[in-house]
């Protein structure tokens, strides 16, 4: 009897020494790959930031004319409008339906156990699939309609102190300045937090995909934006300061949100596809800036041509050619993005 309870006392050490051992082991992958977390993002942050600032540097750096940066603006206009439709759209449709395209609800194996029993027991594999669909096409809608509104009563508020100026179209042609900077700072932040939602599902291919993704759209928009800034007639220095806190802020949003996050929040994230929806809630502001500000800005561009050149309506030829350019190059750059 008790050279059995020796043995069962040596058995049992054995089991909760090989327990720790285990949990010893799961807890420094768990942390091995938290770091890799960490530092994968503190690089795309990196990368973000000065890739941002140096497309947004260049018509600063480059002395146009007149009629040179009227083109340059149009040009940049766009390509907001180039890659809200082509590039940010679809990447956060892509993002919301990434599990269902790659099958993590059903798996394979999963599939074929279910062929292989009663086929009623697929029956509600169906309904549940069903389901899911339906869910994420609501997603789709609120998710651009919220980005939208958002930025509508961004510029409503920022608006209603135009009646307290003694020049209303000075007080209105800053407003539309600062609220272009605000709708793509706006803009950037979620896409900051779309980036820092992919960091957290140590998902290395899901970073890739969102961080090219962003960086599509984010070099033409500082482009863009500061082509319209320069049109605008802002000072050379505070442009150069609405483009650093254009730059900084996708960078600066995704660490937040990646330190941010409690693990039970990173499951809840990925139970909401929060990547997705955070994608096209940034694409309803984007829509909002680029055809609410910066179209209507480049439409009144013909209103400073002589009058035998285009009769005071409607853009150029050379412009019109500009603006489809603009709109075409992120639609090429994004068919050559493969996921």
């Amino acid at each position: 009897m008790d050279l059995y309870n020796r043995t069962y006392t040596r058995q049992l050490r054995s089991a909760k020494s090989s327990m720790k051992s285990n949990n010893w082991l799961i807890s420094d992958r768990r942390e091995s790959s938290e770091m890799d977390d960490f530092r994968s993002i503190c690089l795309l942050s990196l990368a973000m930031l000065v890739a941002c600032y140096v497309a947004g540097i260049i018509p600063l750096a480059v002395n146009f004319s007149e009629e040179r940066l009227k083109l340059v603006t149009v040009l940049g206009a766009g390509l907001l409008c180039g890659t809200a439709l082509a590039v940010i759209v679809p990447e956060g449709v892509h993002a919301l339906y990434e599990d269902i395209l790659e099958g993590k609800h059903h798996p394979a194996s999963e599939m074929q156990r279910v062929m292989e029993s009663e086929k009623v027991a697929e029956i509600p594999a169906v309904h549940e699939y069903g389901h899911d669909h339906s869910r994420l096409h609501a997603y789709i809608g609120v998710s651009l309609v919220l980005g939208f509104v958002f930025m509508l009563l961004v510029d409503q508020i920022g608006s209603s102190h135009l009646h307290s100026t003694d020049d209303p179209e000075a007080a209105r042609s800053g407003n539309s300045k600062i609220t272009t900077t605000l709708g793509l700072v706006v803009h950037a932040a979620a896409d900051g937090v779309a980036l820092g939602a992919a960091a957290s599902t140590s998902q290395t291919s899901v970073q890739l995909i969102v961080f090219v993704a962003i960086m599509l759209h984010k070099a033409p928009a500082a482009f863009g934006l500061v082509s319209f800034l320069m049109h605008a007639g802002l000072e050379r220095n505070r442009i150069r300061k609405h483009l650093l806190v254009f730059a900084l802020a996708a960078p600066v949003m995704s660490m937040v949100t990646y330190l941010g996050l409690s693990k039970s929040s990173k499951e809840a994230l990925s139970e909401v596809n929060a990547t997705g929806v955070a994608m096209l809630f940034s694409a309803g502001t984007f829509l909002y800036v680029a055809t609410v500000h910066v179209l209507p800005e480049v439409g009144g561009i013909a209103h400073s041509h002589k009058p035998e050149s285009t009769g005071g309506k409607g853009l150029s030829r050379l412009e019109v050619a500009a603006l489809v350019l603009g709109c075409l190059i992120p639609l090429v750059l994004s068919i050559g993005h493969h996921h």
